[in-house]
């Protein structure tokens, strides 16, 4: 069944800015494999490049599964500056697959959709609870705390944070 759930109730311990990244595809036509398979394929060998590296700045990340064709990832990153790092790293997993997408693109009539979404949250203004959960989250990210450290209640983690 996975992870063992953390006994009680716990929060994540971010602390600061908390950067949240999602990033998505859309197969759009399903025939067009030659289109679409090089996208879906690369999100894993990135995830793996950036998993080795505890430099990179990625503390965690899960996928999820939409409906049928729809995939996204949430990840959730050290800084901005280390997300934008990686992805302008002509060195990296991320460079050649976006370059490779684009000329792809051109001729695919839409046969793949991609989007992405970043969110810069400052301190105070997020907070979490988890309770008879594995890590999970921004508390596999980050590491988790016992709740009291930040408050019982909603408001009052996010008025600590």
């Amino acid at each position: 069944m996975g992870a063992q759930p953390i006994p009680g109730r716990v929060t994540a311990a971010a602390e600061g800015d908390v950067v949240v990244f999602l990033i998505g595809m859309r197969i759009n036509k399903w025939r067009a494999v030659r289109h679409w398979l090089p996208v879906l394929s690369a999100m894993p060998r990135m995830l793996k490049e950036l998993s080795r590296d505890p430099d990179s700045g990625l503390l965690g990340y899960r996928s999820l599964a939409g409906s049928p064709g729809n995939l996204t990832v949430v990840q959730y990153w050290e800084s901005r500056e280390k997300l934008l790092a990686y992805a302008a790293d002509q060195s990296k997993e991320h460079r050649p697959a976006w370059t490779a997408f684009n000329r792809r693109a051109r001729g695919s009539e839409g046969s793949v959709g991609i989007w992405h979404e970043t969110y810069v949250v400052p301190a105070g203004s997020y907070e979490s609870i988890y309770s008879g959960m594995p890590a999970h989250g921004l508390g596999a990210a980050y590491g988790t705390e016992p709740v009291a450290r930040r408050g019982e209640r909603a408001a009052q983690r996010l008025a600590s944070a």
